[in-house]
């Protein structure tokens, strides 16, 4: 039997692998680059990939791609949720007026513009 390499590095996907006993691990080091937040979104879609793109999903990982598509996902999402609240609530007539008049009303009728807004973002940019 021939003498196993302590590391070696496959061509194909880039990446250098460590002998640990009698198996070769992925040599993989996370940068420390990006400290942005994945957030709600980041962590929706990561939920989402691993149900119906694991394959994907492991590239992002061991790419360390990982971290800044998701940083960057949430970022887009979260604008495009203010955005929508925002467009939403004025087509729909809900202003500093109202609550002013009536809290109640206000927050119910803001609670139902979130919600449509979410369901927007998540069937546009997470669930896809």
């Amino acid at each position: 039997m021939h003498e196993l390499k302590p590391k070696i590095h496959d061509e194909t996907s880039s990446l250098d692998y460590v002998l640990v006993g009698d198996y070769y691990i992925p040599a993989i080091e996370l940068s420390e680059n990006d400290d942005r937040p994945i957030g709600k979104w980041g962590r929706m879609h990561r939920a989402y990939l691993e149900e119906t793109n694991p394959l994907l999903l492991n590239h992002l990982i061991l790419t360390d791609k990982l971290h800044i598509y998701l940083a960057n996902l949430n970022e887009q999402a979260q604008s495009r949720y203010r955005h929508l609240v925002r467009q939403m609530a004025e087509n729909e007539g809900i202003t500093e007026d109202l609550k002013r008049q009536s809290q109640w009303v206000w927050v119910k009728a803001m609670n139902s513009v979130a919600s449509r807004a979410e369901e927007i973002i998540k069937s546009e940019m997470i669930n896809v």
